[in-house]
């Protein structure tokens, strides 16, 4: 299986236009009797029964997380779409009580590496000031190096005319700042600290008694049902799944999906050196890469892929044993440090040369040593996951309920963030001509532009995984050829930094 089966199914799916009227149910949901506890951004709003009235929302959005929290923000800053009803589904207790980040403790392990593009979007709708007053760390240079010692790529901001690759944030951070920043709009949302439990689409029959908005919430039979967990309901025009992989919202909405597991799994955790690191940098192993990121003052994190029974066996050994397999291997372990001077030395790459001489900053360097742990290991399983449609009537879905991808890159979150502003702008759109938010072929105007991205994306992602699954010579010789292609020709490399960067802009802002 391969990249290509991807584009294949999605091209057989991606025509169907028409959702059929269905009632998705769990046996496993939990009817409870006691109140419960909304909370709502306007002060006149409390607690609702559902008993007699139904309260309908423009907009359901199922996962608080990351995604789903900038859609909601994006949502709340745009002109046209600031005035939304928007409920928020998601039993994280931060969304009522807020995140407590405290800036002596060690990062967290879970980090995103966050792209100029991404950066630019946060600055739109005024959620980075917030990151900026926490922990984080911009790079402009990374190195990426074969462990056969044969290539190495170095990138640079200034080859782009640009400050920055990118930033690395604490998940948290991230988080934080988006609750801060929806917390500063007098966005009409609604939170609900629990979990979908079922989906009813399309309900016949139905006459709500409130007034109509743009979007039109008074028209009969033209909401979706959402039953919770803890026994209330709620109705909205459109449902977002934005409630990650294990997506409940694309398991009741019946999206099938394509994907496989990579059999690798990737351990993370936060690493100290006795100096500031200041670059990004990816070693391909055998097993996997490693990738080492800053994220402030003397940290790292550290993404180690390998296999299952590998990750294990680290994830469960002594902080000086696996501190010394983290610097075997990110320096001298596995084979040879790459010469910088391999162009001049008349070698099986001397057809590269060019007539530009190294600068210091082009040259290989070897990452700054790791001298302790400062945060648990982490262990997650490696997949990768396309659902086939990514929208119907009353359904859409954002980040990872849509797609996972392989880490090697850091472009999942990125993804996911580019999912939620092309949802925000093409609605926007849609108020503007009058369109119904919920309509099937506003959606697969989403569908088709982010699959496109995505589906990009991810079939560079996965020829990547399975280029440095095997170990073969003519094959090590190729890999060690395209990163000395990418080193020392610089239309290449200047492609690879835009691309990576995310350059492509959404205007979205008026």
């Amino acid at each position: 299986m391969n990249s290509l089966i991807i584009r294949r199914r999605l091209a057989e799916h991606i025509s169907r236009l028409k959702f059929p009227q269905r009632t998705l149910c769990t046996d496993a949901a939990t009817k409870v009797s006691s109140s419960h506890s909304v909370q709502s951004s306007n002060d006149h709003v409390g607690q609702q029964s559902f008993r007699n009235e139904v309260h309908p929302y423009d907009l359901a959005i199922v996962g608080g997380g990351m995604v789903g929290m900038a859609l909601a923000c994006s949502l709340a800053r745009m002109p046209l779409t600031k005035h939304l009803k928007v409920a928020i589904i998601d039993s994280n207790p931060a969304l009522l009580k807020g995140l407590s980040i405290k800036k002596e403790d060690p990062p967290d392990p879970r980090v995103s590496t966050v792209t100029p593009a991404t950066i630019s979007l946060f600055k739109d709708i005024g959620a980075w000031k917030y990151v900026e007053q926490h922990r984080h760390a911009y790079f402009d240079q990374m190195q990426v190096w074969d462990y056969t010692g044969l290539g190495y790529t170095k990138y640079n901001a200034r080859d782009v005319h640009k400050d920055t690759l990118g930033c690395v944030v604490e998940n948290k951070v991230l988080h934080s700042s988006l609750l801060s920043c929806i917390q500063d709009t007098d966005f009409q949302k609604t939170i609900y600290p629990s979990r979908l439990s079922s989906m009813t689409l399309q309900p016949r029959n139905l006459s709500i008694g409130v007034d109509s908005t743009s979007s039109g919430l008074n028209e009969r039979g033209n909401l979706a049902k959402l039953d919770l967990s803890d026994g209330n309901s709620l109705y909205a025009k459109l449902v977002v799944g934005a409630d990650g992989s294990k997506s409940r919202v694309r398991e009741l909405a019946g999206f099938k999906t394509t994907g496989w597991n990579y059999s690798q799994n990737a351990i993370i955790c936060t690493v100290e050196h006795s100096v500031e690191n200041q670059c990004a940098w990816q070693r391909f192993l055998p097993a996997g890469p490693i990738a080492l990121l800053p994220i402030g003052d003397n940290f790292s994190n550290i993404v180690w892929t390998m296999n299952p029974k590998e990750a294990t066996d680290r994830k469960s050994l002594a902080e000086e044993d696996f501190v010394k397999d983290v610097n075997y291997a990110l320096d001298y372990g596995f084979g040879p440090h790459p010469k910088s001077s391999i162009l001049g030395s008349g070698g099986i790459f001397s057809w590269f040369k060019t007539d530009v001489n190294l600068s210091p900053d082009e040259c290989f360097k070897v990452p700054p040593k790791v001298v302790k742990l400062a945060s648990e290991r982490m262990v997650f399983p490696l997949s990768l996951m396309h659902a086939n449609d990514y929208a119907s009537k009353h359904v859409v879905l954002i980040g990872d309920a849509a797609h996972t991808v392989h880490p090697l890159a850091g472009q999942g979150v990125n993804l996911g963030f580019g999912d939620a502003f092309a949802l925000s702008r093409i609605i926007s759109e849609g108020i503007a001509v009058g369109t119904d938010i919920a309509e099937v072929l506003l959606l697969k105007k989403y569908e088709a532009e982010r699959k496109s991205a995505n589906v990009t994306m991810m079939a560079i992602l996965d020829g990547f995984q399975k280029a440095y699954s095997v170990d073969f010579g003519p094959l090590n010789i190729l890999r060690a050829a395209a990163f000395n292609g990418a080193q020392y020709i610089p239309p290449l490399k200047r492609s690879i930094i835009s691309y990576a960067s995310g350059d492509q802009r959404f205007p979205i802002f008026s």
